[in-house]
């Protein structure tokens, strides 16, 4: 009576009967594959690594005198209507073009244009070049040239000639 009814069952766990057993199979070989080819991802990145390291840096410029004028004047005092259709160029706030973005107000904006990110989004390092005694020597010869040529620009007497011409046209 009980010889045969004990396998049957499912409780004992043979490997003939599966379709009772809840025990869980381990598949070793898809594991090994698993393994085997998180292996090879985890070569694959260090060969990566490796040949990013052996590639020469970028070469950025170094950073330069700004050749245009900042305009934070012509917005100022206007008001604009922006719907959900607005270009982001034409929302509220500073629009830079470079970086594709829009700062709100013109101190944050002088920021951002001044940054490591905008400058480095131009191709420019934050590294400044070093000047040589010429270019310094060459630079206060400039400079003094200018500062002679305002005071030049600027004669008390002549002025004052210019005014009374001016001032004796008017009356006649």
């Amino acid at each position: 009576m009980a010889s045969g009814s004990g396998s049957s069952s499912g409780g004992g766990g043979g490997s003939g009967s599966k379709g009772n057993d809840f025990r869980r199979k381990w598949d070793k070989d898809e594991y090994e594959n698993m393994a085997q080819k998180r292996l090879n991802e985890e070569r694959e990145r260090e060969r990566n690594r490796d040949a990013k390291a052996l590639a020469p840096p970028v070469k950025r410029d170094n950073l330069k005198h700004r050749d245009y004028k900042v305009d934070l004047e012509s917005k100022l005092g206007k008001t604009i209507v922006i719907t959900k259709t607005t270009p982001q160029a034409e929302m509220g706030g500073y629009y830079c073009n470079v970086c594709d973005c829009v700062v709100k107000d013109s101190i944050n904006f002088l920021d951002h244009i001044n940054g490591k990110k905008h400058q480095r989004n131009l191709g420019m390092s934050m590294r400044v070049e070093r000047s040589s005694l010429d270019q310094v020597k060459k630079r206060f010869e400039a400079n003094k040239k200018k500062m002679e040529e305002k005071q030049k620009e600027y004669d008390f007497e002549e002025r004052m000639k210019e005014l009374r011409e001016e001032v004796s046209v008017m009356w006649e």
